[in-house]
């Protein structure tokens, strides 16, 4: 099952129709209740951005204006409320998000996919480094969910709960593959030193790509 494709496909989008859903609010008020909330650490939040975002929800008709403020000389507050289409796209985007998983593009992951280019010895030095700071992050952010669960329903902490276990599970692997590779056991470490000792493609390299080719 594929997530359909949306008008908008920015998340900023959907976070801000969910919120109109409370009240009618001005963008500068969404974005400082967003981040009130937290939710800059799972949405990427700038005033710029955020008036275009509401611009292009107008246009498709998921907001409206519901009122404009006059207060003395301060410039006019153009208030915006989310419309029956809006409530309906909203919810429907939200479930697909919730129940397709999608194809992502970590760079992360681009990383590794291109990392042969690199010694093994350096790619476990820098690796190390990572480790570092993820255990660093993991630890600020267990602290921080410790003291805000004395606060705040476990309802408003789930995204903060999946970003530190993100973060876990990420270090765990980089743990056990630097095991793997610090210990010579990696399948193909053999080669990727070959490769950057003697600048040569290692004979085993050429056959899986020769293989590979052939299949395509």
């Amino acid at each position: 099952m594929a997530i359909k494709r949306r008008k908008l496909g920015n998340p900023l989008a959907l976070a801000v129709m969910v919120l109109l859903t409370e009240r009618p609010m001005h963008p500068y008020e969404i974005a400082q209740t967003l981040r009130s909330r937290g939710k800059d650490a799972s949405l990427k939040i700038n005033y710029g951005s955020l008036y275009t975002v509401v611009q292009n929800l107008e246009k498709h008709g998921f907001v409206e204006v519901a009122e404009v403020q006059r207060q003395g000389n301060r410039p006019e507050r153009t208030l915006y409320g989310i419309t029956d289409a809006g409530r309906e796209e909203a919810t429907e985007w939200l479930s697909d998000l919730l129940s397709v998983p999608a194809r992502e593009f970590p760079i992360f992951e681009a990383a590794l996919s291109l990392m042969a280019v690199i010694h093994p010895d350096e790619v476990a030095r820098l690796l190390t480094e990572r480790l570092k700071v993820l255990d660093v992050q993991a630890a600020s952010a267990r602290g921080g969910l410790t003291k805000l669960y004395e606060t705040l329903p476990r309802i408003f902490l789930v995204e903060s709960e999946y970003q530190l276990h993100m973060v876990e599970a990420q270090a765990e692997w980089v743990r056990g593959f630097l095991r793997e590779l610090e210990s010579g056991a990696l399948d193909g470490v053999k080669e990727w030193r070959s490769f950057h000792e003697t600048g040569e493609v290692p004979p085993e390299f050429e056959e899986l790509e020769a293989r590979h080719l052939d299949k395509e």
